[in-house]
Protein backbone atom coordinates (compact mmCIF):
# COMPACT_ATOMS: atom_id res chain seq x y z
CA UNK A 1 0.00 0.00 0.00
CA UNK A 2 1.72 3.29 -0.79
CA UNK A 3 2.48 5.85 1.80
CA UNK A 4 -0.43 8.17 1.18
CA UNK A 5 -2.64 5.08 1.57
CA UNK A 6 -1.41 3.69 4.26
CA UNK A 7 -1.81 7.31 6.13
CA UNK A 8 -5.28 7.95 5.34
CA UNK A 9 -6.38 4.31 6.24
CA UNK A 10 -4.77 4.82 9.69
CA UNK A 11 -6.52 8.19 10.25
CA UNK A 12 -9.70 6.46 9.35
CA UNK A 13 -9.77 3.54 11.96
CA UNK A 14 -8.29 6.26 14.44
CA UNK A 15 -11.25 8.20 13.81
CA UNK A 16 -13.69 5.17 13.68
CA UNK A 17 -12.24 3.94 16.94
CA UNK A 18 -12.73 7.71 18.42
CA UNK A 19 -15.93 7.62 17.37
CA UNK A 20 -16.92 4.14 18.32
CA UNK A 21 -17.78 5.08 22.13
CA UNK A 22 -21.26 5.60 23.65
CA UNK A 23 -21.51 8.81 24.49
CA UNK A 24 -21.94 8.85 28.47
CA UNK A 25 -24.50 10.98 29.99
CA UNK A 26 -23.63 14.24 32.34
CA UNK A 27 -23.83 14.10 36.24
CA UNK A 28 -25.69 17.23 36.01
CA UNK A 29 -26.74 20.04 33.48
CA UNK A 30 -26.56 23.53 33.81
CA UNK A 31 -27.03 26.73 30.93
CA UNK A 32 -25.48 29.93 31.06
CA UNK A 33 -28.09 31.17 28.31
CA UNK A 34 -31.36 30.99 26.77
CA UNK A 35 -30.18 29.53 23.38
CA UNK A 36 -30.45 25.16 23.59
CA UNK A 37 -26.83 25.30 22.67
CA UNK A 38 -25.75 27.52 25.70
CA UNK A 39 -25.53 24.86 27.74
CA UNK A 40 -22.58 22.76 30.18
CA UNK A 41 -22.33 19.22 30.99
CA UNK A 42 -20.44 18.34 34.64
CA UNK A 43 -18.98 15.08 35.29
CA UNK A 44 -18.24 14.71 38.43
CA UNK A 45 -14.72 12.67 39.68
CA UNK A 46 -15.81 9.14 40.07
CA UNK A 47 -15.99 6.81 43.40
CA UNK A 48 -12.39 5.53 44.18
CA UNK A 49 -10.32 8.55 42.50
CA UNK A 50 -7.62 10.52 44.54
CA UNK A 51 -10.13 13.35 44.13
CA UNK A 52 -13.89 11.64 44.55
CA UNK A 53 -13.58 12.57 48.24
CA UNK A 54 -13.13 16.48 48.15
CA UNK A 55 -13.37 19.50 45.64
CA UNK A 56 -11.34 18.14 42.77
CA UNK A 57 -9.64 20.15 40.24
CA UNK A 58 -11.54 21.75 37.43
CA UNK A 59 -11.42 20.27 33.67
CA UNK A 60 -13.23 23.01 31.13
CA UNK A 61 -13.87 21.09 27.72
CA UNK A 62 -14.34 22.38 24.68
CA UNK A 63 -15.26 20.28 21.73
CA UNK A 64 -14.00 20.40 18.24
CA UNK A 65 -15.90 19.92 15.03
CA UNK A 66 -14.89 22.86 13.05
CA UNK A 67 -16.73 25.04 14.59
CA UNK A 68 -19.69 23.55 12.50
CA UNK A 69 -22.92 22.16 13.82
CA UNK A 70 -23.04 18.52 12.71
CA UNK A 71 -20.53 17.80 15.61
CA UNK A 72 -22.02 18.88 19.15
CA UNK A 73 -20.53 17.81 22.63
CA UNK A 74 -21.92 14.57 22.76
CA UNK A 75 -18.92 13.08 20.92
CA UNK A 76 -16.36 14.11 23.27
CA UNK A 77 -18.21 12.40 26.44
CA UNK A 78 -15.96 9.34 26.43
CA UNK A 79 -13.18 11.84 26.77
CA UNK A 80 -15.06 13.78 30.10
CA UNK A 81 -15.91 10.96 31.42
CA UNK A 82 -12.45 8.96 30.72
CA UNK A 83 -11.32 12.38 32.82
CA UNK A 84 -13.79 11.82 35.59
CA UNK A 85 -12.59 8.49 35.64
CA UNK A 86 -8.75 10.20 36.57
CA UNK A 87 -9.90 12.23 39.54
CA UNK A 88 -10.81 15.36 38.12
CA UNK A 89 -14.07 17.65 37.56
CA UNK A 90 -15.42 18.04 34.23
CA UNK A 91 -17.05 21.32 32.74
CA UNK A 92 -18.12 20.09 29.04
CA UNK A 93 -19.02 23.54 27.12
CA UNK A 94 -21.76 23.41 24.34
CA UNK A 95 -21.58 26.53 22.02
CA UNK A 96 -23.13 27.68 18.87
CA UNK A 97 -21.71 26.43 15.50
CA UNK A 98 -22.69 27.16 12.09
CA UNK A 99 -24.49 24.88 10.06
CA UNK A 100 -27.40 22.74 10.43
CA UNK A 101 -26.84 19.52 13.20
CA UNK A 102 -26.42 16.27 11.35
CA UNK A 103 -29.31 14.29 11.29
CA UNK A 104 -29.18 10.65 10.67
CA UNK A 105 -31.06 9.68 6.90
CA UNK A 106 -30.76 12.66 5.73
CA UNK A 107 -29.43 14.77 3.22
CA UNK A 108 -26.82 17.30 5.22
CA UNK A 109 -25.11 18.01 1.71
CA UNK A 110 -27.75 21.45 0.99
CA UNK A 111 -25.78 24.49 1.27
CA UNK A 112 -26.68 26.87 3.89
CA UNK A 113 -28.17 30.13 3.19
CA UNK A 114 -24.58 32.22 4.55
CA UNK A 115 -22.49 29.63 3.58
CA UNK A 116 -20.20 30.75 1.04
CA UNK A 117 -19.96 29.30 -2.54
CA UNK A 118 -18.19 25.40 -2.46
CA UNK A 119 -18.41 25.66 1.23
CA UNK A 120 -21.21 23.43 2.45
CA UNK A 121 -21.78 23.90 5.76
CA UNK A 122 -20.42 26.83 7.02
CA UNK A 123 -17.75 26.46 10.23
CA UNK A 124 -18.58 28.77 13.51
CA UNK A 125 -21.03 32.03 13.47
CA UNK A 126 -19.27 35.31 13.77
CA UNK A 127 -19.89 36.36 16.82
CA UNK A 128 -22.23 33.69 18.03
CA UNK A 129 -19.36 31.46 18.55
CA UNK A 130 -17.16 33.64 20.31
CA UNK A 131 -19.82 34.82 22.78
CA UNK A 132 -21.17 31.35 23.79
CA UNK A 133 -17.54 31.10 24.84
CA UNK A 134 -16.60 33.76 26.83
CA UNK A 135 -20.22 33.88 28.56
CA UNK A 136 -20.00 29.92 28.92
CA UNK A 137 -16.41 30.84 30.62
CA UNK A 138 -17.96 33.88 33.01
CA UNK A 139 -20.48 31.96 33.41
CA UNK A 140 -19.01 29.14 34.84
CA UNK A 141 -17.63 30.40 38.32
CA UNK A 142 -21.16 30.73 39.44
CA UNK A 143 -22.28 27.60 38.14
CA UNK A 144 -19.80 25.31 39.70
CA UNK A 145 -20.68 26.85 43.03
CA UNK A 146 -24.30 26.34 42.46
CA UNK A 147 -24.41 23.25 41.09
CA UNK A 148 -21.24 21.54 40.93
CA UNK A 149 -19.66 21.60 44.48
CA UNK A 150 -17.40 18.34 43.56
CA UNK A 151 -15.40 20.75 41.66
CA UNK A 152 -12.75 23.24 42.47
CA UNK A 153 -12.96 26.64 40.67
CA UNK A 154 -9.61 27.88 42.25
CA UNK A 155 -7.93 25.02 40.08
CA UNK A 156 -9.20 25.25 36.42
CA UNK A 157 -7.54 24.09 33.50
CA UNK A 158 -9.00 25.03 30.30
CA UNK A 159 -8.89 22.09 27.02
CA UNK A 160 -9.99 21.64 23.92
CA UNK A 161 -9.85 19.67 20.70
CA UNK A 162 -9.25 20.94 17.44
CA UNK A 163 -11.29 23.67 16.94
CA UNK A 164 -12.15 23.17 20.79
CA UNK A 165 -8.28 24.07 20.99
CA UNK A 166 -8.40 26.82 19.15
CA UNK A 167 -11.54 28.46 21.44
CA UNK A 168 -9.46 27.09 24.78
CA UNK A 169 -6.27 29.17 23.56
CA UNK A 170 -8.69 31.94 22.59
CA UNK A 171 -10.83 32.02 25.81
CA UNK A 172 -7.47 31.94 27.73
CA UNK A 173 -6.24 35.36 25.82
CA UNK A 174 -9.41 37.49 26.14
CA UNK A 175 -7.16 39.94 28.39
CA UNK A 176 -5.32 40.70 25.36
CA UNK A 177 -7.62 41.04 22.52
CA UNK A 178 -7.85 44.69 21.57
CA UNK A 179 -9.43 47.22 23.47
CA UNK A 180 -12.51 47.65 21.27
CA UNK A 181 -13.45 43.84 21.48
CA UNK A 182 -16.28 43.20 23.16
CA UNK A 183 -14.97 39.85 24.93
CA UNK A 184 -12.03 41.52 26.33
CA UNK A 185 -11.47 40.84 30.01
CA UNK A 186 -9.45 43.66 32.61
CA UNK A 187 -6.96 40.53 33.54
CA UNK A 188 -6.20 37.14 32.77
CA UNK A 189 -8.57 34.24 33.42
CA UNK A 190 -7.84 32.26 36.73
CA UNK A 191 -6.60 29.27 35.07
CA UNK A 192 -3.46 26.87 36.38
CA UNK A 193 -2.95 26.43 32.37
CA UNK A 194 -4.68 25.44 28.92
CA UNK A 195 -3.76 21.86 27.40
CA UNK A 196 -4.48 22.47 23.62
CA UNK A 197 -4.76 19.47 21.82
CA UNK A 198 -4.56 19.51 18.04
CA UNK A 199 -5.58 23.46 18.15
CA UNK A 200 -6.45 25.55 15.20
CA UNK A 201 -3.71 27.60 16.52
CA UNK A 202 -2.71 29.81 13.78
CA UNK A 203 -6.16 31.10 11.48
CA UNK A 204 -3.57 31.70 9.03
CA UNK A 205 -1.68 28.74 8.14
CA UNK A 206 -4.62 26.62 8.75
CA UNK A 207 -6.04 29.12 5.85
CA UNK A 208 -2.93 28.25 3.80
CA UNK A 209 -3.45 24.87 4.03
CA UNK A 210 -6.83 24.59 3.46
CA UNK A 211 -7.76 23.18 7.19
CA UNK A 212 -11.27 21.42 7.25
CA UNK A 213 -12.39 22.53 4.45
CA UNK A 214 -11.04 26.45 5.07
CA UNK A 215 -13.10 26.55 8.21
CA UNK A 216 -11.09 29.20 9.52
CA UNK A 217 -12.16 31.85 6.77
CA UNK A 218 -15.61 30.35 7.51
CA UNK A 219 -15.57 30.99 11.46
CA UNK A 220 -14.25 34.70 10.70
CA UNK A 221 -17.40 35.35 8.10
CA UNK A 222 -15.50 34.97 5.16
CA UNK A 223 -12.39 36.29 2.56
CA UNK A 224 -13.39 39.28 2.85
CA UNK A 225 -13.24 40.49 6.48
CA UNK A 226 -10.57 37.18 7.34
CA UNK A 227 -7.17 39.59 8.07
CA UNK A 228 -9.51 42.72 9.67
CA UNK A 229 -11.40 39.76 12.09
CA UNK A 230 -7.85 37.75 12.95
CA UNK A 231 -6.90 40.13 15.40
CA UNK A 232 -9.68 39.39 17.33
CA UNK A 233 -10.12 35.64 17.00
CA UNK A 234 -6.61 34.39 15.78
CA UNK A 235 -4.89 33.04 18.90
CA UNK A 236 -1.17 33.53 17.40
CA UNK A 237 -1.56 37.11 17.49
CA UNK A 238 -2.83 37.32 20.73
CA UNK A 239 0.69 36.67 22.69
CA UNK A 240 1.63 36.55 25.01
CA UNK A 241 -0.62 35.90 27.70
CA UNK A 242 0.96 34.81 31.00
CA UNK A 243 -0.82 31.51 31.11
CA UNK A 244 0.81 28.06 31.60
CA UNK A 245 0.03 26.67 27.90
CA UNK A 246 0.76 23.25 26.71
CA UNK A 247 -0.22 22.10 23.04
CA UNK A 248 -0.28 17.97 22.52
CA UNK A 249 -0.32 17.26 18.63
CA UNK A 250 0.33 14.25 16.54
CA UNK A 251 3.13 13.93 13.90
CA UNK A 252 0.65 11.88 11.67
CA UNK A 253 -2.43 14.08 11.67
CA UNK A 254 -3.82 14.73 8.57
CA UNK A 255 -6.41 16.97 9.64
CA UNK A 256 -4.74 19.60 11.69
CA UNK A 257 -1.53 18.82 10.73
CA UNK A 258 1.87 19.66 12.95
CA UNK A 259 2.69 22.66 11.17
CA UNK A 260 -0.31 24.93 12.71
CA UNK A 261 0.56 23.91 16.09
CA UNK A 262 4.33 24.54 15.48
CA UNK A 263 3.78 27.79 14.56
CA UNK A 264 1.88 29.12 17.46
CA UNK A 265 4.83 27.57 19.52
CA UNK A 266 7.18 29.42 17.16
CA UNK A 267 5.10 32.63 18.18
CA UNK A 268 4.61 32.24 21.93
CA UNK A 269 8.62 31.99 21.85
CA UNK A 270 9.10 35.38 19.77
CA UNK A 271 6.58 37.25 22.38
CA UNK A 272 9.03 35.90 24.98
CA UNK A 273 7.03 33.21 26.12
CA UNK A 274 7.08 29.20 26.19
CA UNK A 275 4.63 27.30 24.90
CA UNK A 276 5.26 23.30 25.62
CA UNK A 277 4.78 21.24 22.61
CA UNK A 278 4.45 17.27 22.66
CA UNK A 279 4.49 15.68 19.54
CA UNK A 280 3.73 12.25 19.48
CA UNK A 281 5.15 9.95 16.76
CA UNK A 282 2.77 7.58 14.20
CA UNK A 283 -0.33 9.40 16.18
CA UNK A 284 -2.86 11.32 13.78
CA UNK A 285 -5.86 13.38 15.13
CA UNK A 286 -8.48 11.84 17.13
CA UNK A 287 -6.42 9.33 19.55
CA UNK A 288 -6.11 12.45 21.54
CA UNK A 289 -9.77 11.97 22.57
CA UNK A 290 -9.87 8.47 22.54
CA UNK A 291 -10.13 6.49 25.74
CA UNK A 292 -8.89 3.58 24.25
CA UNK A 293 -5.50 5.34 22.53
CA UNK A 294 -2.54 5.75 24.59
CA UNK A 295 -2.33 9.37 23.62
CA UNK A 296 -4.98 10.01 25.85
CA UNK A 297 -3.42 9.03 29.02
CA UNK A 298 -0.69 11.48 27.32
CA UNK A 299 -3.14 14.12 27.30
CA UNK A 300 -4.65 13.16 30.92
CA UNK A 301 -1.28 13.35 32.41
CA UNK A 302 -0.33 17.06 30.66
CA UNK A 303 -3.79 18.13 32.27
CA UNK A 304 -2.70 16.47 35.62
CA UNK A 305 0.76 18.18 36.02
CA UNK A 306 -1.19 21.63 35.65
CA UNK A 307 -4.03 20.97 37.52
CA UNK A 308 -2.87 19.21 40.57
Amino acid sequence: MPDDAAAAARAAAEEESAFSHPPVDPDATAAYGDHPDQVIDFYAPRPGTQSAASPAPLVVVLHGGAWRARHDRRHITPFAHHLARRGFAVANVEYRRGGRPLIPGQDNGTREPHAEAGDTPPAGRWPDTLDDVAAALDALPALVREAFPQADAGRTVLTGHSAGGHLALWAAARHVLPADAPWRTDGPAALRGVVALAPIADLKVAEKLGVCGHASRQLLGGQEVFEERRAYADPVLLLPTGIATTLVQGRADLVVPPAVAESYAEATAKAGETAGLTLLADVGHFPLIDPAADACAVVAEEIAQLAW
